[in-house]
């Protein structure tokens, strides 16, 4: 492989009320320095379990405290996030969102950019965040 793999899994055992069948990991890192973080969900990174929580502020802590996992994981840390893309169900929810998120990225000023989509692909799920970062030289 061309770039290290972290937590390789196959959508057919994470979604399995649904026919799919591809290969993926939740980070990669390329060139050895740059981090590219799946999207995030509000569910356990072991068990894949959702968090049993309908309030999107909650949703964004456990979605943060994944990406914040990953990139220990991975050798980075908060303040070698570069950028952030915020998918939304309910556009109501940003505030509670970009508060829970802002706890974690203090002083660390990524780009950032929302959106707000139709759904995410569980419909419990009212937020996904997903991150790069750059580990310096």
């Amino acid at each position: 492989m061309a770039h290290t793999r972290i937590r390789p899994f196959n959508t057919k055992d994470t979604y399995p009320e649904q026919r799919l069948d591809n290969d993926l990991s939740h980070a990669v890192i390329a060139r050895g320095t740059t981090v590219f973080l799946r999207g995030q969900c509000p569910q356990d990174l072991d068990t894949g379990e959702n968090i049993a929580s309908m309030d999107p502020g909650e949703q964004a802590h456990k979605v943060m405290a994944n990406i914040g996992q990953l990139l220990t994981e991975c050798g980075a840390e908060w303040g070698h996030v570069t950028k952030l893309v915020v998918y939304l169900t309910d556009v109501r929810h940003r505030e509670a969102v970009y508060r829970a998120m802002g706890e974690y990225i203090r002083n660390v000023h990524p780009v950032c950019t929302g959106l707000v989509v139709v759904a995410l692909a569980r419909p419990e799920w009212l937020v996904e965040i997903d991150a790069t970062a750059v580990i310096p030289d």
